[in-house]
């Protein structure tokens, strides 16, 4: 029997160790499929328009230049686009942040008179739209066509994340409220300096996701924008794909040496477009990872 035991414990061994290890593989491909693709995008923008209309390269071009990033950054309309997506992503982040904190807030008191209805109106915000013409000529109305607060208005308010915030904000110990209260702090007194230190993971988890949407954003631009100066990043790369697919139809010689330096520009605008939010992504992770309650008293 003792023999026995100790086939079966070394079978059963065995077994972890190669699915461990088939795990491991699994883990080692999926990360080449995603690599790959990106790195090969990495360095087509640094290759010439030679070696890119070959394409016969895969890791690294034979032929290298900076020509595409030079002439991306030194288009003046480039920055202006920069500096509009860097401040609506910015003050879209901190409005949507603190504007859904605060309904939030509110809706997980239970005192609160309609809060049922309140609830059952967000609730309808998740599952229906008005639809793309009643919201254009909403926007229309307000006076908001062509400028930069069109980017941050429509969007103050995400249920989906007052959700989210509202979970938290009920998991704080109500003796914390009640003491702060007993020593004369207001409800914005509580908010600010309770709910909102001890809900920082969640705060840095829709302030994340809510910068990612306004950096990539572009049907906003597209149907409400019409004033290039108000033009964010993903916009003007719009624009570099249409120019160059207009530019191919001028002929196939044109279409070669065109395309070609276009596919450069659109690569190199891309992965500029793509650092910034590589660089403030591992900055926020740390927040998701600390514990909500650090600190916090015990019921």
């Amino acid at each position: 029997m003792k023999a026995k035991k100790s086939s079966f414990k070394k079978l059963k061994s065995k077994d972890g160790q190669l699915f461990n290890i088939l795990n491991i593989c699994l883990l080692i491909l999926f990360t080449i499929i995603i690599i790959v693709p990106i790195w090969n995008i990495v360095a087509s923008s640094f290759a010439t328009s030679d070696s890119l209309a070959k394409g016969n390269f895969i890791f690294w071009p034979k032929e290298t230049s900076l020509d595409n990033y030079i002439r991306v950054l030194s288009d003046s309309s480039l920055w202006s686009a920069l500096f509009i997506s860097v401040s609506k992503t910015v003050v879209g982040v901190l409005a949507h942040t603190a504007f859904c904190a605060v309904v939030a807030y509110s809706l997980s008191k239970r005192e609160l008179k309609g809060r049922s209805l309140y609830s059952s109106l967000g609730l309808i915000t998740m599952l229906f739209s008005g639809g793309m013409i009643p919201t254009y000529l909403l926007i229309k109305s307000l006076g908001l066509l062509n400028t930069f607060w069109v980017y941050i208005i429509p969007s103050l308010l995400s249920y989906y994340d007052v959700i989210i915030l509202m979970n938290f904000f009920r998991d704080v110990p109500t003796s914390l409220e009640e003491s702060a209260k007993i020593d004369g702090a207001s409800d914005w007194v509580v908010f600010k300096k309770i709910f909102l230190p001890l809900s920082k993971p969640a705060l840095a988890t829709i302030a994340l996701f809510h910068g990612v949407w306004q950096w990539n954003d572009f049907m906003t631009a597209k149907l409400y924008v019409t004033d290039k100066a108000l033009y964010p990043l993903q916009m003007k790369l719009y624009e570099i794909i249409t120019q160059s697919q207009a530019a191919s139809s001028q002929g196939l010689n044109a279409a070669i040496e065109i395309g070609t330096t276009s596919k450069g520009i659109q690569l190199a605008t891309i992965v500029v477009t793509t650092v910034p939010i590589l660089i403030i992504y591992p900055l926020l992770q740390k927040h998701f990872i600390s514990g909500m309650m650090l600190g916090a008293v015990k019921e």
